[in-house]
């Protein structure tokens, strides 16, 4: 079984970058698709592709780079209180060790209202590695139309040739504003997503939904961060607690950063078709430029900040067909080929049948 899989990961990705695609095996388009093209070539193979700058250059967040100037942005959102999510190492919706029991939970972060301009000093300031916490805007419940609806209109309202390619409007566009320390764990979306990167930088590690079986989908039990108190320098103190009444969240178990050669051992033994297999496919989206992220991919991301400090994104999620495409994935995941494989740790294996989800409502 392992062997068949093995060769549907080869074929797949043939299928997805050709020889003589570099660049991380990710397409780059130097002018905006036809709907025609973006549906023909992009969305029904399930293929991603960067799009340039060209595509975005008449919005004023970045001809007349407004994002880029703090004054207006303060000046634009003085009035606004925005959702800042807030964790103690930048890792939101992420594995972490289980503040009551032995193995990992699934963390998710301590979300704080304050007005706009508290948000950017704060995202600034736990930029920096000696800050116990790291402040990461990213409410995704359409907050572009929502917190942020004074700047929407320095943005398109969607992507036109997505848009008609399509047949739908966005769902929900997102904005987001981060640091150098603000980390996505491995998780897949059921939307196809244009990523459009403002300012700063987004490195992508990229998975086809065909690859499953590479990222261990396990169930963890869910905690949350909580605010504990506040230290003499006014800064936030977290702690972590763990959801009553257990609930279990599926979740990716492979971390592709470890921290410590410790950690590396233990993840390439515990995880051998991730680090032993083919590498993911890896891109960096620089400003201006537009990630077409197709539905069930899985990403893992990180970013560079710009001389600001901050990364800035936009993101447009449509909804995904579920067809039978779908279907076949649905059906993939269902084999359960990990039994086969050496792991670690099996944490809710047998006390919860491992639906392969690991799908994320709190993204990138």
């Amino acid at each position: 079984m392992e062997e068949s899989v093995r060769g549907l990961w080869t074929e797949a990705r043939e299928l997805i970058a050709p020889v003589g695609i570099d660049s991380g095996g990710v397409e780059k388009l130097e002018s905006p698709p036809t709907p025609l093209q973006f549906i023909r070539d992009y969305v029904s193979p399930n293929k991603p592709v960067i799009i340039s700058s060209a595509a975005t250059r008449h919005w004023p967040a970045i001809s007349r780079t407004l994002w880029s100037d703090d004054a207006y942005l303060r000046r634009a959102l003085s009035s606004r209180s925005v959702s800042v999510h807030l964790t103690p190492d930048g890792r939101a919706d992420a594995l972490v060790p289980s503040p009551s029991k032995s193995g990992l939970c699934f963390a998710s972060a301590f979300v704080q209202s304050m007005d706009f301009s508290e948000a950017m000093q704060l995202i600034e300031a736990t930029g920096e590695e000696s800050s116990p916490v790291v402040a990461y805007a990213q409410q995704q419940d359409d907050c572009l139309r929502g917190e942020y609806e004074a700047v929407v209109g320095d943005v398109d309202a969607h992507i036109p040739w997505a848009t008609e390619a399509l047949g739908c409007l966005p769902e929900a566009v997102n904005l987001w504003i981060g640091n150098a320390r603000s980390h996505t764990s491995y998780h897949k979306d059921h939307y196809e997503n244009l990523y459009a990167v403002i300012t700063g930088e987004k490195h992508f590690l990229l998975l086809p939904p065909t690859e499953v079986h590479r990222l261990y989908v396990r169930n963890y039990p869910a905690a949350h961060y909580i605010s504990s108190s506040k230290d003499n320098g006014g800064e936030v103190k977290l702690e972590l607690e763990l959801e009553e009444p257990e609930k279990m969240v599926p979740w990716c178990s492979v971390d592709p950063y470890p921290a410590s050669d410790e950690i590396i051992a233990e993840q390439s033994s515990s995880f051998p078709l991730y680090f032993n297999g083919p590498k993911p496919f890896q891109c960096t989206v620089r400003a201006g430029e537009i990630l077409y992220l197709p539905s069930m991919w899985f990403h893992h991301v990180t970013q560079s900040p710009d001389d600001n400090g901050r990364t800035i994104a936009v993101n447009y999620w449509y909804d995904m067909q579920f067809d039978m495409k779908y279907a076949y994935y649905s059906f993939l995941q269902s084999i359960n080929l990990n039994r086969l494989s050496p792991v670690a740790s099996k944490q809710g294996e047998d006390k919860h049948d491992t639906k392969q989800n690991c799908s994320s409502s709190n993204p990138d």
